[in-house]
């Protein structure tokens, strides 16, 4: 059997080439097609996305409850959450629709974990009175809290509800994401003058806060650095049980956030890595029930993004391949390019990867550039690759978590389809829908209301009515 590293790029090649061979295909093609309408397509590796969670599960092994909540705002996409629920999988959301997609996707309200810096006392409320675990963000919070489970004793009883620290340990590569930083927008700073005391009093007044949650890891952040963080909140937890004389917190949400490695195949840091890194330096971690909330170290790997070469010209001494790929899928990296590069693997219109000894062509200086009008919509700028020509295939791997997430629709860019595929029992290709393309009728529905007509007209009766008036 191949090892997992080298078994994603093969598993990856397979697809495009049988992509490449549909897309030329004359009647309905057998597996997804780049056409003019789906000019971009999604892929998850299945097979990878199932290897990924069986090792998370595997190196968090623990004698206590744990509970692998997956971060719906890395993949809120229906079928691959049913996935996840039917695997034993729990959900972590942060927003009113992504704690309905969790319902809706077959997760319990006792397996969903709702974080949110501003949750509403709407919001609130329906999360209490489903049941689902709530991570208190700030004092304030926790008074609305008081307030609903007032009198409440059932809900109060039965409610895992915790309080998240900020322990303040530091950023990281890419500071947008460092959640730990002294001025971080989450949590209860612990270090700020008086907020630890503040924290353990308000734990051992109220029975029913019984988690300490902390999210110190994210893209950027050493294994070390995070630990530092999941240190603070099991050292809180142990202090608030010996003065509650009791066990008042039983369980730590360490958050998620393990780097991803987007520079090659290899998958590291490994969630094996993760486990021997806090068994060195927090090894009471596991003598509580543990909630985890990975997304991107359990999707990326599996994701690609494939387009075609549209149009290929220098300019300039650089070499530009024109794609239908750009800042509607790749959001980060067109804003943020040097944060979140990515790499390119070029194919030749037939499916097989283009090299420059394969191609008989030159290693040029390259801009890959998407299709939205401002000049930094580019997938990758000034890389070094086999001279592009329209036709080409450009795959761009590592983008199964938030880059099918959060699409951006500048000049009206329709979402993307999104395809999974997995090894078939023959050892081919199987492929299955996750997401359909986003129509032009659909766009022009979300565009906003059709019927508004012009607002000042000498004819009254041709005028946009108002929906209200005051005053």
């Amino acid at each position: 059997m191949p090892s997992h590293h080298h078994a994603i790029p093969n598993r990856r090649a397979r697809a495009i080439r049988a992509i490449a061979e549909n897309s030329g295909a004359r009647g309905r093609p057998a597996a997804p097609a780049l056409t003019d309408e789906t000019a971009v397509l999604g892929l998850m590796d299945l097979d990878c996305v199932d290897t990924a969670f069986e090792r998370l599960t595997s190196a968090f092994a623990s004698d206590r409850e744990v509970l692998h909540a997956v971060a719906c705002k890395a993949v809120p996409l229906p079928s691959l959450l049913r996935r996840f629920a039917a695997a034993g999988a729990g959900c972590e959301v942060a927003s009113p629709g992504e704690l309905e997609l969790a319902l809706s996707a077959g997760f319990a309200p006792d397996r969903i974990v709702f974080d949110s810096p501003a949750k509403t006392w709407a919001e609130l409320r329906r999360a209490v009175d489903l049941g689902v675990s709530i991570n208190v963000d700030n004092f304030d919070e926790l008074t609305r809290l008081d307030t609903i489970l007032s009198g409440r004793n059932d809900l109060a009883a039965s409610a895992r509800i915790g309080i998240r620290i900020n322990p303040q340990s530091g950023t990281g590569a890419i500071g947008a994401l460092s959640t730990a930083t002294e001025t971080s927008k989450f949590g209860i700073g612990l270090a700020d003058p008086g907020a630890r005391e503040a924290v353990i009093e308000a734990c051992l007044a109220r029975p029913w806060l019984g988690q300490i949650h902390v999210h110190s890891g994210s893209q950027g952040i050493s294994l070390d650095k995070a630990a530092v963080g999941i240190r603070a909140a099991v050292d809180l937890a142990e202090e608030i049980n010996s003065r509650a004389s009791t066990r008042r917190i039983t369980r730590i949400d360490i958050g998620g956030g393990l780097s991803v490695n987007f520079d090659g195949e290899n998958v590291t840091p490994t969630f094996a890595d993760y486990r021997a890194v806090l068994d060195k330096h927090v090894p009471g971690l596991f003598d509580f029930d543990i909630v985890t909330e990975f997304g991107r170290a359990l999707l990326a790997k599996a994701g690609t993004i494939l387009t075609r070469v549209e149009y290929a010209k220098t300019t300039g001494g650089r070499r530009i391949a024109m794609t239908q790929a750009g800042v509607q899928v790749a959001t980060r990296t067109a804003y943020a390019p040097n944060d979140w590069p990515l790499r390119i693997l070029p194919f030749t219109p037939a499916g097989n990867p283009k090299t420059a000894e394969a191609a008989d062509t030159e290693i040029v200086p390259t801009d890959v550039a998407g299709p939205a009008c401002f000049s930094g919509d580019l997938l990758a700028r000034n890389r070094m690759l086999p001279r592009l020509e329209a036709g080409d295939l450009v795959a761009v791997p590592e983008t199964g978590a938030y880059y099918f997430s959060n699409p951006f629709s500048y000049n009206l860019l329709p979402r993307v389809p999104i395809f999974g595929y997995r090894t078939a029992p023959d050892g081919g290709t199987e492929f299955f829908l996750i997401r359909r393309v986003q129509t032009i009728a659909e766009v022009l529905a979300e565009a906003g209301e059709p019927e508004l007509r012009p607002l000042s007209s000498d004819d009254r009766d041709s005028a946009a009515e108002p929906i209200a008036r005051v005053g």
